[in-house]
């Protein structure tokens, strides 16, 4: 690498981490389905216990049946503001659906959601808790 031009990255603290989660609304979701991957970027709330996703549900989304198949999970959060400025924060963890909630609560926690020539008629908005099973959190100094 001497002719490769590069920057130091160092590991986040603890604290940093649940910062940069906390400030932060959106990021890009992996999900596998054997040897292929998807990943599509995705809305998220972090309080400092719970990482809870939303995502649009229809019937014939690539994207759930992705999720079906998908053990573990990876949410990467991150930010390049120059050559020499930059963090990226990696969640790992499986995810799990829960209860439906009311669209006040749901408009609450996220940022408004993001249609991709859908109708608004044909997508339902769900939330998924992730269970955090690893956290990495890296950024320049």
């Amino acid at each position: 690498m001497e002719h490769v031009e590069y920057v130091y990255t160092f590991g986040m603290t603890d604290e940093e981490v649940d910062e940069y989660l906390r400030e932060n609304e959106v990021g890009v979701l992996s999900l596998a389905d054997g040897g292929d991957a998807y990943a599509v970027p995705v809305g998220y709330h972090y309080d400092g216990q719970r990482l809870l996703v939303r995502l649009g549900e229809r019937d014939d989304s690539t994207k759930m049946a992705y999720l079906d198949s998908t053990d573990t999970a990876t949410l990467v959060v991150y930010e390049k503001d120059d050559e020499q400025s930059s963090w990226s924060v990696l969640v790992r963890g499986t995810l799990r659906e829960l209860p439906p909630e009311s669209d006040r609560e749901v408009n609450e926690q996220f940022e408004p959601f993001r249609l991709f020539g859908e109708r608004i008629e044909d997508v339902d908005a769900a939330v998924y808790e992730m269970e955090i099973a690893e956290v990495t959190g890296r950024r320049t100094d």
